[in-house]
């Protein structure tokens, strides 16, 4: 297999090449390899990889859905014996994992093969990835902006060419804003819908999800089919759907009723270009048959600023206090980016009440949509409040916790309510701005309506044609992303 005919390929592509016998999965590995070693010097999306494992996995003659597929881990709360795992921290030097996480075991059934993990940030806590451990992940279509986060090196992986798709988590966007940033597909599953086992029943009391960022609608959806369900001893699990997701794409069961929403929900402007990404994505979706119109629920935005930032900082404490008792020494400050110091410190000082207001208002948020959704099948808004900014604007070693905390919620409004809600949400790459970079827009639904997201989104693509633009970069040799 040439390098253009893999930068060509879904994943899904690739999977039918290898189980007709018209290319092997030791030729896509070492597609995935040259790649790597031409654009990600340039871009620092892989930080660990371990080919010659993956080289072991090929004599397994790995089949299933996507079998011979080359994967990337992101390098936070995924892991594969034996291989290390940082959680994008300094404090995790040296880690490597145990055995296999459950969704791990999935994407290992599925016939995928793994052969390294993304750059992260620390602990999942930006929503850029530039960590002191690895250093910053560059914006494929411009080295000098941010690849957002905190999944930043697995967009940029996939935007580039490294892989097709790669696995990644969503805790307040850490999927959705790195696609819009690096134009790619990333959706957000419903609380529960993907296993956070064996050690964990759920991720940031179920702020956070398992699942991966691709540059095709059909392929996230394949994905999903194959990792999704709970394990037994789950807390809970997201509404069944027997019928499965990849059929759904492009293929809505009826004319949907869309809110759409310009600004922020508490009625702050955003960049032109992320509004004028929504109106257009209006636009095409009214085009397809659906009703579009302009509509907001009511939510108080500093109550969930305020919870979400008690729940976020007790779990990151958490971390940090297991990491301590593996290691026998408690953390230090050049251990951890100051701004997560200064969020761990935060946390020791709240109370149980805190942490139970902090829960109870998310539930009432999520009250709140799914009131929302008894009248409107989707909402669609700006998936970030600014295209992709400079790298270190939301700087991890900002040491004022309200400073940096204000930066973050500027830009991640539109992203974090979805993951208080449970509800399942995407960012689609709609749109490029005049300085050449993609801007995404965010459909969300109501829990468990992950179906819908994949018909509406799978008809978006096709009429806006990303997959075109995604082409600029996927050409034989390193990066040379349009201006």
């Amino acid at each position: 297999m040439n390098q253009a005919d893999y930068l060509a390929c879904t994943a899904t592509q690739l999977a039918d090449l290898v189980r007709t016998g018209q290319a092997g999965a030791g030729e896509l590995l070492a597609a995935a390899r040259l790649r790597s070693e031409q654009v990600n010097p340039q871009i620092n999306a892989v930080i660990h990889t371990w080919f010659e494992e993956a080289g072991r996995r090929l004599l397994d003659r790995p089949s299933g859905r996507f079998g011979g597929v080359p994967f990337l881990y992101k390098d936070l709360s995924i892991t594969y014996a034996g291989q290390p795992f940082s959680s994008g921290s300094r404090f995790w030097a040296g880690a490597v994992g145990a055995g296999h996480s459950t969704i791990s075991r999935r994407y290992l059934d599925a016939g995928l093969v793994p052969f390294g993990t993304t750059n992260s940030s620390e602990l999942g806590l930006a929503c850029e990835t530039a960590p002191t451990a690895h250093g910053p992940t560059r914006n494929p279509w411009n080295p000098a902006r941010s690849s957002g986060g905190s999944s930043g090196g697995a967009a940029a992986a996939v935007a580039a060419g490294i892989v097709p798709v790669a696995h990644a988590t969503d805790g307040g966007g850490s999927i959705r804003i790195p696609s819009h940033c690096c134009g790619v597909f990333g959706l957000k599953p419903s609380r529960g819908r993907t296993p956070f086992g064996p050690l964990l029943g759920e991720g940031w009391n179920g702020l956070s999800a398992h699942h991966v960022i691709s540059r095709d609608v059909g392929d996230s959806a394949r994905f999903l089919d194959a990792t999704h369900g709970a394990e037994p001893g789950d807390p809970y699990a997201a509404p069944a759907v027997p019928e499965g997701f990849a059929s759904a794409v492009g293929r809505p069961d009826r004319p949907f009723r869309i809110a759409v929403l310009t600004e922020t929900y508490d009625g702050r402007p955003v960049h032109p270009d992320c509004r004028a990404a929504v109106e257009q994505a209006a636009r095409w979706a009214e085009s397809a048959g659906h009703q579009v119109d302009l509509a907001r629920p009511a939510i108080d935005m500093e109550a969930l600023k305020r919870a979400t930032r008690v729940l976020v900082g007790a779990n990151a404490r958490g971390a940090l206090l297991r990491r301590s008792r593996e290691l026998g020494r408690p953390w230090t400050a050049e251990d951890v980016e100051p701004s997560t110091l200064a969020w761990a410190e935060e946390a020791g000082r709240l109370s149980a009440d805190d942490y139970v207001a902090a829960v109870l208002t998310i539930h009432g948020i999520g009250r709140t949509f799914g009131a929302f959704f008894e009248g409107w099948d989707l909402i669609l808004t700006p998936t970030f409040a600014a295209p992709a900014p400079p790298i270190d604007t939301v700087d991890v070693r900002e040491p004022d916790l309200d400073t940096y905390y204000a930066r973050l919620r500027g830009l991640s409004a539109f992203t974090s309510i979805h993951n208080a809600t449970g509800c399942p949400a995407c960012s689609l790459p709609v749109h490029w701005n005049a300085e050449g970079l993609p801007v995404g827009v965010q459909l969300a639904t109501r829990l468990g309506g992950e179906r819908t997201l994949f018909a509406v989104a799978g008809q978006l693509q096709e009429i806006s044609r990303w997959t075109d633009r995604q082409r600029r970069l996927l050409q034989p040799g390193p990066l040379a992303p349009s201006p």
